[in-house]
């Protein structure tokens, strides 16, 4: 009978494999998932078969299971006994997935994808920063204020983009609508790097400062009108960035 400290041996051993293939499926699902992406499988191809792809990422089959798994969970792929794993058509794509959105956001055209994301943004925010004007609580305000004072003491690129980034997720929390919520936890990742982006082509890190305390201002004040009209107004900014 084993001595209970040969158990929790075994126990940790266990996790650490558990942890180590959760790692090789995650990474193999990720290079197929941005290959896709990328346009190197055709919507409508076939991907190869698996002996060749266990070879190419060598990994076992379990593990490149688990990953064929993950994408087709995603709606990247669809396999039918007799003919194999084929890529499904963009439509079909699970965009509104945090790490499919990531992923794509690293292979789509840098510009088109900006756009994309700019127009998802330019037809939610405003109209979240009215609700929150309306909705906020004492609670919400506070991170929103905690936020908004972050970005007025940032000191670096970094530092404001950290505010940033909480302060826009902070106006959807304060919605008190719990569909929006899900919607700044989908785009935190790609959004992160957009706003680190528009920073760095404004030259001043802070140069919107003041369209972000107008935005606050609005909105601590209750007025929907407002706050609506002072978002859609910061975006306007950005979009100009962009496309400049």
């Amino acid at each position: 009978m084993p001595h209970s400290g040969q158990t929790g041996c075994h126990d940790a051993t266990s996790r650490e494999e558990k942890a180590i293939q959760h790692d090789l499926h995650g990474r193999v699902a990720q290079l197929l998932a941005t290959a896709i992406l990328r346009g190197d499988y055709a919507p409508d191809s076939i991907l190869p078969r698996e002996a060749e792809l266990m070879e190419r990422f060598d990994v076992s089959r379990t593990v490149l299971r688990e990953a064929l798994r993950t994408l087709t969970s995603k709606g990247l792929i669809a396999s039918r006994p007799r003919v194999g794993t084929r890529v499904r058509q963009k439509s079909a794509w699970n965009l509104l997935d945090a790490d499919l959105l990531d992923w794509y956001s690293r292979v789509a055209e840098p510009m088109a994808f900006a756009l994309k994301l700019q127009e998802m943004r330019e037809m939610i925010e405003p109209y979240a920063a009215g609700l929150a004007a309306d909705a906020y609580t004492a609670e919400t305000l506070r991170a929103l204020a905690a936020a908004h004072a972050a970005m007025a003491a940032a000191r670096n690129v970094d530092e404001w983009v950290r505010a940033d980034l909480e302060f826009h997720l902070s106006v959807l929390n304060a919605c008190s609508n719990e569909l929006l919520i899900p919607l700044g936890a989908l785009i935190e990742r790609t959004l992160e790097a957009q706003l680190r982006l528009n920073a760095k082509r404004a030259g001043v890190f802070n140069a919107s400062l003041a369209e972000h305390t107008a935005v606050f201002d609005a909105i601590r004040a209750r007025d929907a009108a407002a706050a609506r009209t002072a978002m859609a107004s910061l975006l306007g900014v950005t979009r100009g960035r962009i496309e400049s």
